[in-house]
């Protein structure tokens, strides 16, 4: 029986122009509010800090240090 990694988080290492998958999943659970990211839906990341962002209002907060 073949096994889908279903609607299980990704592990990834985010770089200046995308990311590398390091583990399978569907999604990614954003930094800031803690909502999953869809893969194919996520734009925004740090790479300083290696974590996925749902939105640039998330990666702003963030990054200006209001988390």
């Amino acid at each position: 029986m073949l096994m889908s990694s279903g609607n299980s988080e990704a592990k990834l290492s985010y770089g200046p122009n995308g990311f590398r998958v390091l583990r399978p999943g569907q999604h990614v659970f954003c930094a800031v509010t803690g909502d999953a990211v869809p893969l194919e839906d996520l734009r925004y990341w740090s790479v300083e800090y290696q974590e996925p962002y749902a939105s640039a209002e998330a990666a702003t907060k963030r990054l200006a240090g209001g988390q």
